[in-house]
């Protein structure tokens, strides 16, 4: 469902994607699968995070990460990927870590939801516990 974003708040995300280096869900998933070391962080709301999530994400929502950041993330060259459900409310909170001093922040710039189409969470009973992994939906589109 597209959204029907105001001029002026399309203006502060533009002005803060201009100063923010962006990934896709894909460069995130590779990443991931290299073993690369990140933080993932959510800045979607509670109800939205509660309904679903990449795993491994942390949630710190847009308005509270200002606040929490430190706590969680005291030395400020971690590298930090944050996302959303469209990328600007990521780049806008990405653009205030920025601001604040950390100098290694991604805004994953999604085309769509992470959690639909092309990409699936597999949830499996390990002897560890629950094993979430984001998978790429190889489906073909017709």
């Amino acid at each position: 469902m597209a959204k029907n974003h105001s001029p002026r708040f399309l203006d502060i995300v533009n002005s803060a994607k201009s100063r923010v280096p962006e990934c896709t869900v894909h460069d995130v998933k590779s990443r991931s699968d290299k073993g690369e070391d990140f933080i993932l962080i959510d800045v979607r709301e509670d109800h939205e995070f509660s309904k679903g999530r990449i795993p491994g994400a942390v949630h710190l929502g847009k308005g509270i990460i200002e606040r929490d950041i430190e706590q969680l993330v005291p030395d400020p060259s971690t590298l930090l990927i944050l996302y959303c459900g469209g990328g600007f409310r990521s780049a806008l909170a990405a653009d205030n870590l920025q601001t604040m001093g950390y100098n290694n922040v991604i805004s994953m710039d999604v085309a769509c939801s992470p959690f639909s189409d092309p990409f699936v969470m597999r949830v499996e009973q390990t002897d560890d516990g629950l094993k979430e992994t984001l998978m790429t939906n190889r489906r073909r589109r017709k």
